[in-house]
């Protein structure tokens, strides 16, 4: 089933990005709001694709407190503000959205009311912002991109936090219509490009009845007319160049085109050498096209690297010892993968969520060693009270009968 496109659409359109200008940037430079070229937001774009969410976010508020009536300044504010609570959370590894069961996870997110506030009240200011703007001139592309921008990224918010499909999808599309008005403003405004092409590849891959589900019924979509605006956002954006690629590598794994999808992604990993979820993907990728060795290789890496002083900031090492526990499982090492899945669990800042997860898949490894006392251990920590019970009806069934399977 392909519904998992249009989640993995709604995630994809919030990740936003500023790159360096260069000369053809600078050329562009009408083309974009010119608040995507202050020197204030690059510097906090370095600190937000390092990881080093509350550096962005502390550079980010003295940009919008000194730029107030300008929504363009509170998307960054919001867009730290999203993306520090879904990395905190364990949300932003895309192993989980792999398969499709993702769709019908039960999985509870507890956002504090004051972030869950904030998000709501930096959304709405940067909404009312444009919509005043645009009320003055209905014209005024810069405007047009930051609503649809910040409707993106609430969508991407609901999603992961509330799984709201349907109220997330029909933000997308608004946005979607949101980046269509700006490119007849300005066809050059490349940027506006990402939105679509994200919304034309998910309409593309969703079946029908998933659409009438969501409500999205009439939107039409090309898979590879989504794919070029991609590229062509991904190549030559300024305020959406790195967002663009990661989307076109997400949707090229999604469609199982991996050498591609590893050429954008290792491309991604070069520009940015310490963001961990961008190394880390550069082994889920390599894992999800049977290359395992090169796979474990990868994540080990990636664990290599967080024990370098200041190499990571904060890197969530939960989300690589998983991974290399599910390599080591396909590859039948098994002994390897109830280690690293119990490395997994044992994480300090370790949502309850994915602990659980881990402690369960231990607990089937060690029980494939026959060494029940362990076994047992963590099939009561998985289906302990409180938190997380995901994974609570499968560990009391392991506790009854001992798993089995591979």
């Amino acid at each position: 089933m392909r519904q998992l496109a249009n989640v993995l659409a709604v995630l994809l359109f919030a990740a936003f990005a500023f790159v360096r200008p260069t000369q053809a940037q600078d050329a562009a430079a009408v083309h974009t709001d010119p608040l995507n070229l202050n020197s204030s937001v690059r510097q906090g774009c370095e600190h937000f694709y390092n990881l080093d969410y509350d550096g962005a976010l502390r550079i980010f508020n003295q940009v919008a407190l000194a730029h107030p009536q300008e929504p363009m300044a509170w998307n960054y504010v919001l867009m730290t503000t999203i993306f520090r609570e879904l990395y905190h959370q364990d949300l932003l590894d895309t192993t989980y959205y792999a398969r499709d069961n993702f769709l019908t996870n039960k999985r509870q997110v507890d956002v504090a009311p004051a972030t869950r506030n904030d998000i709501e009240t930096l959304t709405n200011r940067v909404v009312s912002l444009s919509d005043a703007r645009l009320k003055a001139n209905d014209a005024d592309k810069n405007a047009l991109f930051a609503r649809g921008f910040a409707r993106g990224m609430h969508a991407a918010f609901i999603t992961l936090a509330d799984h709201s499909y349907a109220g997330a999808a029909r933000q997308g599309y608004q946005a979607r219509n949101d980046s269509e008005a700006v490119l007849k403003i300005d066809p050059n405004y490349t940027d506006a490009k990402m939105a679509i092409g994200i919304q034309q590849f998910a309409a593309a891959s969703l079946p029908r009845f998933v659409r009438m589900m969501i409500g999205i019924m009439g939107l039409g979509g090309s898979k590879e007319k989504g794919l070029a605006m991609l590229r062509d956002a991904g190549a030559h954006g300024i305020a959406t160049g790195v967002e663009s690629r990661t989307a076109l590598s997400l949707f090229l794994r999604h469609d199982g085109r991996y050498p591609e999808a590893l050429q954008v992604q290792r491309g991604l990993a070069e520009q940015y050498p310490h963001d961990y979820l961008f190394q880390l993907e550069v082994a889920n990728l390599l894992k999800d096209e049977g290359q395992g060795l090169q796979a474990i290789d990868a994540y080990k890496k990636v664990l290599a690297d967080a024990q370098k002083p200041g190499y990571f900031t904060d890197p969530r090492l939960q989300m690589a010892w998983f991974g290399l526990g599910e390599t080591q499982r396909g590859y039948n090492d098994i002994k390897s993968a109830a280690n690293s899945y119990t490395q997994a669990a044992s994480q300090p800042n370790c949502s309850d969520w994915l602990r659980k997860r881990a402690q369960l898949n231990a607990g089937e490894m060690n029980d494939l060693l026959h060494d029940r006392p362990a076994a047992v251990k963590m099939y009561q920590a998985a289906s302990s009270p409180g938190g997380d019970q995901t994974q609570a009806d499968a560990a009391r069934r392991y506790l009854r009968t001992p798993y089995a399977g591979k």
